[in-house]
């Protein structure tokens, strides 16, 4: 029976949909703590500083602020492997290829900004302008797997080069406007750390973890020069070597490693950590205040807009194709997964705002909005028929999952 029982587990952590179920009962986890007598217990938790500080080395913060920024930064650090794959060996690399997904992520960014403006523009609220143009792709992903073979492969692929590109256009949005005052200095500091990483790139040095070191000091460095710290994992990603052969490079290779640990512990502890939202009567007029509609009208109807939009145009021009064996209504149900903003949206969230009802308001907005926008794509996307080949159920056979997304479709 014990034998039994852990096969079972190993399985469901093999699972491509495992990582969405934790993140799921750890929100579902977080939101109950949050409401329930031990609140003030995960409050003081979250709040508990620990770390090293003297005169010339200064990392003591709150729980809460090493998960957001230190955490995470391994979570864009594995995103900016990712892409960078992609650019050199994958649905990024050719124009042909890379034009697509490229155009409707850039069009499912910046529609999802406009009409957040048009409720908030004028309000402190404002700042919370790029919450709904991110999209989680470990939830989007999730979601779409889930399909199986019910739609073409081909449409998993574009939907993971696009949450790929959307992720990056985040990452800029956080880097140019969500950053503090720079210091000159400490960027410099972070400047040398990122030319030694990739002097040792130019020596071909293939073991992927010494990048790790020197990676460290420019966490450190970027952290305190003003500039988000998480941008220094996607720095240290684009001086790890890679290749378009077959043989593992070191950038596929610390890739995989971090695969689980990213899925399985640092976004499911973000999540709770960021989750934990005690209920306030305020909160139900935030849903219809110009902060939540914004959110909830950026992600659930600017997203599929701005792609289905984009996507027409870049067909009529004959700068792209739709994915193969897909129609015009698999773009909008693509459109609607590309609204489940959660974690990317709450981390711009919080970058966002300083009033706590006005992050408490963003996160549950964003939270139901996501939920709706991820049922609403799975519903439209189940009930919308294609013509299936026997190479497309072949494709589908693949799962998919952050890191290991379009690998395993080719």
């Amino acid at each position: 029976m014990q034998k039994i029982n852990l096969t079972v587990f190993k399985n469901f952590f093999k699972s491509a949909n495992a990582g969405g179920i934790l993140l799921l009962l750890c929100v579902i986890v977080s939101l109950v703590i949050a409401n329930s007598p031990w609140k003030d217990s995960l409050q003081n938790a979250l709040d508990f500083s620990f770390g090293l500080q003297n005169e010339t080395i200064h990392l003591k913060y709150p729980l809460l602020l090493w998960i957001n920024d230190g955490l995470m930064a391994v979570f864009f650090l594995l995103v900016g492997l990712e892409i960078k794959r992609e650019i050199v060996e994958g649905e990024l690399s050719s124009p042909q290829k890379a034009s697509l997904p490229i155009l409707c992520a850039v069009g499912g960014a910046v529609v999802p900004a406009i009409i957040y403006l048009s409720f908030n523009s004028g309000l402190p609220s404002s700042e919370g302008w790029g919450i709904p143009m991110a999209t989680d792709i470990a939830f989007a992903l999730a979601v779409i797997n889930l399909l199986g073979n019910r739609i073409p492969a081909s449409l998993k692929i574009f939907l993971a080069a696009l949450a790929i590109v959307d992720d990056l256009i985040a990452i800029l949005v956080i880097a140019f406007f969500y950053s503090s005052g720079i210091e000159v200095t400490y960027l410099m500091y972070a400047g040398i750390g990122l030319l030694v990483l990739i002097g040792m790139n130019r020596i071909n040095i293939l073991n992927p973890y010494l990048y790790l070191i020197p990676g460290v000091f420019i966490w450190y460095f970027v952290h305190h020069s003003g500039i988000h710290a998480t941008i220094a994992g996607v720095l240290v990603a684009m001086t790890i070597p890679t290749n378009n052969t077959d043989v593992e490079s070191p950038l596929e290779k610390l890739e995989h490693a971090l695969v689980r640990p990213v899925n399985f512990l640092i976004i499911p502890l973000f999540a709770f950590a960021n989750t934990n939202i005690t209920w306030q009567s305020e909160m139900v007029h935030g849903l219809t205040a110009p902060l939540g509609l914004g959110i909830t009208f950026g992600l659930l109807f600017g997203k599929p807009i701005g792609i289905f939009l984009t996507t027409f145009l870049c067909v009529k021009i004959k700068i792209g194709l739709l994915p193969a064996q897909s129609s015009w209504i698999h773009m909008i149900g693509v459109g609607l997964l590309a609204g489940i903003g959660f974690t990317m949206s709450i981390f711009i969230a919080l970058l966002s705002f300083s009033d706590p009802l006005h992050i408490a308001e963003a996160k549950l907005s964003i939270l139901s909005t996501s939920v709706l926008a991820g049922i609403l794509g799975y519903l439209l996307l189940r009930n919308t028929k294609y013509k299936d080949t026997h190479e497309s159920r072949n494709l589908n056979e693949d799962t998919i999952t952050i890191g290991e997304s379009l690998q395993n479709e080719k």
